[in-house]
Protein backbone atom coordinates (compact mmCIF):
# COMPACT_ATOMS: atom_id res chain seq x y z
CA UNK A 1 0.00 0.00 0.00
CA UNK A 2 1.08 3.56 -0.70
CA UNK A 3 1.04 6.11 2.10
CA UNK A 4 1.80 9.79 2.51
CA UNK A 5 4.11 11.67 4.85
CA UNK A 6 2.63 15.16 5.19
CA UNK A 7 4.46 17.98 6.96
CA UNK A 8 2.58 20.88 8.54
CA UNK A 9 4.12 23.26 5.98
CA UNK A 10 2.32 21.29 3.28
CA UNK A 11 5.28 19.28 2.00
CA UNK A 12 4.08 15.82 0.95
CA UNK A 13 6.10 12.66 0.30
CA UNK A 14 4.68 9.49 -1.21
CA UNK A 15 6.01 6.24 0.22
CA UNK A 16 5.50 2.48 0.22
CA UNK A 17 4.21 1.01 3.46
CA UNK A 18 6.08 -1.75 5.31
CA UNK A 19 4.53 -1.23 8.74
CA UNK A 20 1.07 -1.00 10.27
CA UNK A 21 -1.31 0.83 7.97
CA UNK A 22 -2.95 3.30 10.33
CA UNK A 23 -2.54 7.09 10.36
CA UNK A 24 -0.27 8.54 13.07
CA UNK A 25 0.93 12.08 13.81
CA UNK A 26 3.87 13.52 15.75
CA UNK A 27 7.05 15.54 15.49
CA UNK A 28 9.27 14.63 12.53
CA UNK A 29 12.94 14.21 13.52
CA UNK A 30 15.99 12.46 12.07
CA UNK A 31 18.65 10.18 13.52
CA UNK A 32 22.12 9.67 12.03
CA UNK A 33 23.01 6.25 13.48
CA UNK A 34 24.25 3.57 11.08
CA UNK A 35 23.05 0.74 13.33
CA UNK A 36 20.93 0.28 16.45
CA UNK A 37 17.39 0.64 15.09
CA UNK A 38 15.89 -1.84 17.64
CA UNK A 39 17.42 0.23 20.45
CA UNK A 40 16.31 3.53 18.92
CA UNK A 41 12.74 2.45 18.25
CA UNK A 42 12.32 1.25 21.85
CA UNK A 43 13.96 4.31 23.41
CA UNK A 44 11.22 6.11 25.43
CA UNK A 45 12.80 9.45 24.49
CA UNK A 46 11.26 9.01 21.01
CA UNK A 47 7.71 9.00 22.38
CA UNK A 48 5.48 11.07 20.08
CA UNK A 49 8.03 11.39 17.28
CA UNK A 50 8.13 10.20 13.68
CA UNK A 51 11.69 9.10 12.98
CA UNK A 52 13.57 9.56 9.69
CA UNK A 53 16.59 7.26 9.42
CA UNK A 54 19.46 8.91 7.54
CA UNK A 55 21.28 5.60 7.07
CA UNK A 56 19.84 4.23 3.81
CA UNK A 57 19.27 0.59 4.81
CA UNK A 58 17.11 -0.64 7.70
CA UNK A 59 15.91 -4.12 8.54
CA UNK A 60 19.02 -5.99 7.37
CA UNK A 61 19.67 -7.68 10.72
CA UNK A 62 16.08 -8.11 11.83
CA UNK A 63 14.79 -7.69 15.38
CA UNK A 64 16.38 -9.39 18.42
CA UNK A 65 14.68 -10.83 21.48
CA UNK A 66 13.02 -8.24 23.73
CA UNK A 67 15.78 -8.74 26.32
CA UNK A 68 17.92 -6.59 24.03
CA UNK A 69 15.37 -3.77 23.67
CA UNK A 70 15.59 -0.51 25.60
CA UNK A 71 11.98 -0.81 26.82
CA UNK A 72 9.02 -3.13 26.47
CA UNK A 73 7.60 -1.52 23.31
CA UNK A 74 8.26 0.69 20.30
CA UNK A 75 7.92 4.38 21.20
CA UNK A 76 8.21 6.13 17.82
CA UNK A 77 4.90 7.16 16.26
CA UNK A 78 6.17 6.30 12.80
CA UNK A 79 9.29 5.38 10.82
CA UNK A 80 10.60 6.67 7.48
CA UNK A 81 13.46 4.96 5.61
CA UNK A 82 15.11 5.06 2.21
CA UNK A 83 15.44 1.28 1.81
CA UNK A 84 13.92 -1.58 3.77
CA UNK A 85 15.39 -5.10 3.80
CA UNK A 86 12.81 -7.84 4.46
CA UNK A 87 15.34 -10.72 4.44
CA UNK A 88 17.38 -10.16 7.61
CA UNK A 89 20.58 -12.06 8.34
CA UNK A 90 21.63 -12.26 11.98
CA UNK A 91 21.83 -15.14 14.45
CA UNK A 92 19.88 -13.17 17.09
CA UNK A 93 17.04 -12.14 14.76
CA UNK A 94 13.61 -13.27 15.92
CA UNK A 95 11.44 -11.47 13.33
CA UNK A 96 11.61 -8.94 10.52
CA UNK A 97 11.37 -5.23 11.19
CA UNK A 98 8.13 -5.16 9.18
CA UNK A 99 6.57 -7.89 11.34
CA UNK A 100 7.59 -6.06 14.50
CA UNK A 101 6.13 -2.73 13.35
CA UNK A 102 2.86 -4.40 12.40
CA UNK A 103 2.70 -6.22 15.73
CA UNK A 104 3.20 -2.92 17.58
CA UNK A 105 0.83 -0.99 15.26
CA UNK A 106 3.47 1.50 14.08
CA UNK A 107 3.28 2.83 10.50
CA UNK A 108 6.42 2.94 8.35
CA UNK A 109 7.14 4.25 4.85
CA UNK A 110 9.89 3.75 2.28
CA UNK A 111 10.52 7.24 0.89
CA UNK A 112 13.13 7.59 -1.84
CA UNK A 113 14.76 10.85 -0.80
CA UNK A 114 15.37 10.77 2.94
CA UNK A 115 18.47 12.89 2.27
CA UNK A 116 16.23 15.74 1.10
CA UNK A 117 13.96 15.23 4.14
CA UNK A 118 16.95 15.44 6.46
CA UNK A 119 18.25 18.57 4.77
CA UNK A 120 14.80 20.12 5.11
CA UNK A 121 14.73 19.39 8.86
CA UNK A 122 18.28 20.71 9.30
CA UNK A 123 17.47 23.93 7.44
CA UNK A 124 14.02 24.61 8.88
CA UNK A 125 14.03 22.62 12.12
CA UNK A 126 11.95 19.71 13.39
CA UNK A 127 8.41 19.77 11.96
CA UNK A 128 5.02 18.47 12.94
CA UNK A 129 4.02 15.74 10.50
CA UNK A 130 1.71 12.79 9.96
CA UNK A 131 1.71 9.50 8.10
CA UNK A 132 -1.66 8.81 6.48
CA UNK A 133 -3.19 6.13 4.27
CA UNK A 134 -6.87 6.22 3.36
CA UNK A 135 -7.94 8.29 6.38
CA UNK A 136 -6.68 11.77 7.30
CA UNK A 137 -5.97 12.92 10.88
CA UNK A 138 -5.02 16.16 12.66
CA UNK A 139 -1.44 17.16 13.42
CA UNK A 140 -0.21 16.49 16.97
CA UNK A 141 2.45 18.39 18.94
CA UNK A 142 4.00 16.05 21.53
CA UNK A 143 5.95 18.91 23.11
CA UNK A 144 2.71 20.29 24.59
CA UNK A 145 2.12 17.03 26.50
CA UNK A 146 3.80 15.65 29.62
CA UNK A 147 5.30 12.67 27.77
CA UNK A 148 7.31 11.62 30.81
CA UNK A 149 4.07 10.75 32.60
CA UNK A 150 3.26 8.37 29.72
CA UNK A 151 6.56 6.48 29.66
CA UNK A 152 7.65 6.43 33.32
CA UNK A 153 7.22 3.32 35.47
CA UNK A 154 4.04 3.26 37.56
CA UNK A 155 5.42 1.55 40.67
CA UNK A 156 8.61 1.24 42.69
CA UNK A 157 11.01 -1.50 41.50
CA UNK A 158 13.83 -2.81 43.74
CA UNK A 159 16.71 -4.74 42.11
CA UNK A 160 20.24 -5.84 42.86
CA UNK A 161 22.36 -6.25 45.95
CA UNK A 162 25.14 -4.09 47.25
CA UNK A 163 26.32 -1.86 50.06
CA UNK A 164 25.08 1.30 48.31
CA UNK A 165 21.48 2.15 47.42
CA UNK A 166 20.88 4.33 44.34
CA UNK A 167 17.51 5.80 43.41
CA UNK A 168 16.78 5.96 39.67
CA UNK A 169 14.08 8.54 38.93
CA UNK A 170 12.52 7.07 35.79
CA UNK A 171 11.56 9.78 33.31
CA UNK A 172 11.69 7.20 30.51
CA UNK A 173 14.90 5.37 31.38
CA UNK A 174 16.51 3.08 28.85
CA UNK A 175 16.98 -0.48 30.09
CA UNK A 176 20.72 -0.33 29.59
CA UNK A 177 20.98 2.34 32.30
CA UNK A 178 19.62 -0.21 34.77
CA UNK A 179 21.81 -2.96 33.34
CA UNK A 180 24.92 -0.78 33.60
CA UNK A 181 24.19 0.13 37.21
CA UNK A 182 23.32 -3.38 38.35
CA UNK A 183 26.53 -4.62 36.72
CA UNK A 184 28.36 -2.37 39.20
CA UNK A 185 26.91 -4.21 42.21
CA UNK A 186 24.55 -1.70 43.74
CA UNK A 187 21.04 -1.90 45.16
CA UNK A 188 18.90 -0.04 42.65
CA UNK A 189 15.45 1.38 43.39
CA UNK A 190 13.60 2.67 40.32
CA UNK A 191 10.75 5.10 41.05
CA UNK A 192 8.17 7.02 38.95
CA UNK A 193 9.03 10.53 37.79
CA UNK A 194 6.80 12.21 40.41
CA UNK A 195 7.52 9.89 43.37
CA UNK A 196 8.62 11.33 46.73
CA UNK A 197 11.85 9.38 47.15
CA UNK A 198 12.20 10.46 50.78
CA UNK A 199 8.99 8.61 51.64
CA UNK A 200 10.85 5.34 50.98
CA UNK A 201 12.51 5.53 54.40
CA UNK A 202 15.67 4.20 52.82
CA UNK A 203 19.27 5.29 53.23
CA UNK A 204 19.80 7.02 49.89
CA UNK A 205 23.43 6.98 48.80
CA UNK A 206 22.90 8.49 45.36
CA UNK A 207 20.23 9.64 42.90
CA UNK A 208 20.12 9.40 39.11
CA UNK A 209 17.62 11.34 37.00
CA UNK A 210 17.14 9.46 33.75
CA UNK A 211 16.62 10.31 30.13
CA UNK A 212 13.12 10.81 28.78
CA UNK A 213 11.01 12.53 26.12
CA UNK A 214 9.78 16.07 25.66
CA UNK A 215 10.23 19.45 27.30
CA UNK A 216 12.03 19.27 30.69
CA UNK A 217 9.92 22.18 31.98
CA UNK A 218 6.88 19.88 31.85
CA UNK A 219 8.17 17.73 34.71
CA UNK A 220 7.90 20.23 37.55
CA UNK A 221 7.59 17.50 40.19
CA UNK A 222 10.91 15.92 39.13
CA UNK A 223 12.56 19.34 39.24
CA UNK A 224 11.29 19.84 42.81
CA UNK A 225 12.55 16.41 43.87
CA UNK A 226 15.94 17.19 42.32
CA UNK A 227 16.09 20.45 44.31
CA UNK A 228 15.43 18.47 47.50
CA UNK A 229 18.22 16.00 46.65
CA UNK A 230 20.64 18.88 46.12
CA UNK A 231 19.60 20.51 49.39
CA UNK A 232 20.60 17.30 51.19
CA UNK A 233 23.87 17.18 49.21
CA UNK A 234 23.21 13.62 48.04
CA UNK A 235 25.40 12.61 45.05
CA UNK A 236 23.39 13.25 41.89
CA UNK A 237 23.78 12.24 38.24
CA UNK A 238 21.56 13.43 35.39
CA UNK A 239 21.40 11.68 32.02
CA UNK A 240 19.98 13.39 28.90
CA UNK A 241 16.64 14.83 30.10
CA UNK A 242 18.14 14.50 33.58
CA UNK A 243 20.90 16.88 32.49
CA UNK A 244 18.30 19.51 31.65
CA UNK A 245 16.31 18.82 34.85
CA UNK A 246 19.44 19.32 36.98
CA UNK A 247 20.10 22.65 35.25
CA UNK A 248 16.53 23.83 35.88
CA UNK A 249 16.58 22.66 39.50
CA UNK A 250 19.81 24.58 40.11
CA UNK A 251 18.51 27.82 38.58
CA UNK A 252 19.67 27.43 34.97
CA UNK A 253 17.55 27.39 31.83
CA UNK A 254 16.83 25.19 28.81
CA UNK A 255 15.67 25.77 25.24
CA UNK A 256 14.30 23.80 22.29
CA UNK A 257 16.96 23.06 19.69
CA UNK A 258 16.41 23.57 15.99
CA UNK A 259 16.65 19.87 15.11
CA UNK A 260 18.32 18.22 18.11
CA UNK A 261 20.96 15.51 18.35
CA UNK A 262 19.95 11.92 17.52
CA UNK A 263 22.37 9.15 16.63
CA UNK A 264 25.46 7.28 17.79
CA UNK A 265 28.06 9.65 16.41
CA UNK A 266 27.94 12.95 18.30
CA UNK A 267 31.45 14.19 19.25
CA UNK A 268 31.75 15.67 22.75
CA UNK A 269 34.88 17.34 24.09
CA UNK A 270 35.61 17.06 27.81
CA UNK A 271 36.37 20.56 29.05
CA UNK A 272 39.83 21.11 30.50
CA UNK A 273 41.22 18.45 28.19
CA UNK A 274 41.49 17.75 24.49
CA UNK A 275 39.73 14.40 24.84
CA UNK A 276 36.79 13.93 22.45
CA UNK A 277 34.27 11.13 23.02
CA UNK A 278 31.93 9.75 20.38
CA UNK A 279 28.54 9.61 22.05
CA UNK A 280 25.01 8.31 21.58
CA UNK A 281 22.32 10.97 21.89
CA UNK A 282 18.59 11.51 21.52
CA UNK A 283 17.29 14.92 22.56
CA UNK A 284 15.58 18.00 21.19
CA UNK A 285 16.19 20.32 24.17
CA UNK A 286 19.45 21.56 25.67
CA UNK A 287 20.89 23.68 28.49
CA UNK A 288 21.05 27.35 27.52
CA UNK A 289 22.02 28.93 30.85
CA UNK A 290 24.45 27.08 33.12
CA UNK A 291 23.43 27.50 36.77
CA UNK A 292 25.56 29.31 39.33
CA UNK A 293 28.10 27.02 41.00
CA UNK A 294 28.35 24.73 37.97
CA UNK A 295 30.75 24.66 35.05
CA UNK A 296 30.58 23.05 31.59
CA UNK A 297 31.74 19.44 31.63
CA UNK A 298 31.31 18.52 27.95
CA UNK A 299 30.72 20.59 24.81
CA UNK A 300 29.53 19.33 21.41
CA UNK A 301 32.37 19.57 18.88
CA UNK A 302 29.95 20.18 16.01
CA UNK A 303 27.70 23.01 17.22
CA UNK A 304 29.34 23.98 20.56
CA UNK A 305 26.14 23.29 22.54
CA UNK A 306 26.44 22.17 26.14
CA UNK A 307 26.68 18.41 26.68
CA UNK A 308 27.01 18.25 30.44
CA UNK A 309 27.63 20.20 33.63
CA UNK A 310 29.42 19.49 36.90
CA UNK A 311 29.28 21.34 40.22
CA UNK A 312 32.50 23.07 41.23
CA UNK A 313 32.42 21.72 44.80
CA UNK A 314 29.50 19.35 45.38
CA UNK A 315 28.84 15.82 43.95
CA UNK A 316 26.34 16.95 41.31
CA UNK A 317 26.96 16.14 37.65
CA UNK A 318 25.07 15.45 34.45
CA UNK A 319 25.63 14.58 30.80
CA UNK A 320 23.44 15.22 27.77
CA UNK A 321 24.56 12.02 26.07
CA UNK A 322 24.03 8.37 27.07
CA UNK A 323 26.99 6.84 28.96
CA UNK A 324 25.22 3.46 28.98
CA UNK A 325 25.05 3.43 25.17
CA UNK A 326 28.73 3.96 24.40
CA UNK A 327 29.16 3.17 20.71
CA UNK A 328 32.83 2.40 21.29
CA UNK A 329 31.44 0.25 23.14
CA UNK A 330 32.86 1.58 26.44
CA UNK A 331 33.70 5.21 25.64
CA UNK A 332 31.83 6.98 28.43
CA UNK A 333 30.84 4.12 30.72
CA UNK A 334 33.37 5.54 33.19
CA UNK A 335 30.88 8.28 34.06
CA UNK A 336 28.88 5.75 36.09
CA UNK A 337 32.07 4.83 37.96
CA UNK A 338 32.90 8.49 38.62
CA UNK A 339 29.43 9.03 40.06
CA UNK A 340 29.49 5.87 42.18
CA UNK A 341 32.88 6.87 43.63
CA UNK A 342 31.07 9.71 45.44
CA UNK A 343 28.80 7.30 47.32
Amino acid sequence: MQGKLILKDGSTFIGTSFGYEEAKAGELVFATGMIGYPESLTDPSYEGQILVATYPILGNYGVPDKNFWESSRIHVSGLVVSQYIDTPSHFESKMTLSQWLKNEKVPALIVDDTRFLTQLLRDKGAKLAKIIFDKNIEFYDPNKVNLVNIVSVKKVIVEGKGDNTVILIDCGAKENIRRSLLHRNIRLITVPWDYDIFSLKEKIDGVIVSNGPGDPKMVEKTIEITKAVMAKKIPLLGICLGNQILALAAGGDTYKMKFGHRGQNQPCVEQGSKRCYITTQNHGFAIGKIPVGFKPWFVNANDKTNEGIVHKNLPFMSVQFHPEASPGPMDTGWIFDKFLNYL
